[in-house]
C-alpha cells in the first residue's frame, strides 16, 4: 500500500484498528471518506469527538447515556420491581429491541472469568446487591451470556441473592426460532431439553 500518500495510509491504519474491520474494508472506507463532501467528513469527525466528550455511564444502571440518567432509568412508566442483569450495554440494547422487557436494568460491565483474572470485585456485583437492599425489587432476571463465563456469573449472582427475599430467574436458552435440529449443537440442544415448558 506504499502507493498511497502517508495521510491516507494513516487513516487506513486507524480505521483498521476498529473491531471487525480488516485492511481492505479500512481502505474502502478511507477512499469513501476521501470522495465524500468535506462537510460529511467533518460531521463524522465531530460525531466521534462528541461521543467521546458526552457519553458516560448512567448512575443507576451503568448503561451508556448523555446525562446522569439514561432514558430507561428516567422513564417512570418502567416497572422498577423487576431488574434485568446483563453483562454489557449492548446486551441491554438487544433485550430492549426484543420489546419483551419493561423493567429496569443493571449492567455488570463484564462477566466472571478467573482465567483472565476477573473476579467478583472486578464487575458490578456489589452495586447489584446494594440495589436489592436499597429498594423494592421483586425479581432479578439473569440475562448474562450462555457461555462458560456468563453461566458462572449467573450462578454466582444467584448464590449471592439467596439470602434476599427476591425471586431470581434466568433467561431461557436453546433452539433458535426457525432452527433446524440437525444443525443445533449438542450443548444447546441439551439446554433446550432441560428448560422445556408446556405448550
Amino acid at each position: 500500500m506504499t502507493y498511497y500518500p502517508s495521510s491516507i495510509l494513516d487513516l487506513i491504519n486507524k480505521i483498521s484498528k476498529l473491531p471487525g474491520i480488516g485492511e481492505k474494508t479500512a481502505e474502502r472506507l478511507t477512499l469513501h471518506i476521501l470522495r465524500s463532501p468535506r462537510k460529511d467528513a467533518q460531521e463524522l469527525a465531530q460525531s466521534i469527538v462528541k461521543v467521546k466528550d458526552t457519553v458516560r455511564l448512567c448512575k443507576k444502571c451503568y448503561g451508556l447515556s448523555d446525562s446522569d440518567l439514561c432514558k430507561i432509568c428516567g422513564d417512570s412508566t418502567r416497572d422498577a420491581s423487576i431488574l434485568c442483569v446483563v453483562e454489557q450495554p449492548a446486551d441491554m440494547v438487544a433485550v430492549e429491541k426484543s420489546g419483551a422487557f419493561r423493567g429496569m436494568y443493571h449492567i455488570l460491565s463484564g462477566a466472571l472469568s478467573p482465567m483472565n483474572g476477573i473476579g467478583p470485585d472486578d464487575i458490578r456485583i456489589n452495586e447489584l446487591i446494594s440495589k436489592i437492599e436499597g429498594r423494592q425489587v421483586n425479581e432479578v432476571v439473569l440475562a448474562t451470556g450462555t457461555n462458560v463465563e456468563g453461566e458462572a456469573t449467573a450462578v454466582y449472582i444467584a448464590q449471592c441473592l439467596e439470602k434476599y427475599p427476591v425471586k431470581v430467574t434466568r433467561i431461557a436458552s436453546g433452539v433458535p426460532m426457525g432452527g433446524d435440529l440437525k444443525y443445533v449443537d449438542q450443548v444447546t440442544l441439551k439446554k433446550a431439553m432441560e428448560t422445556r415448558h408446556g405448550v
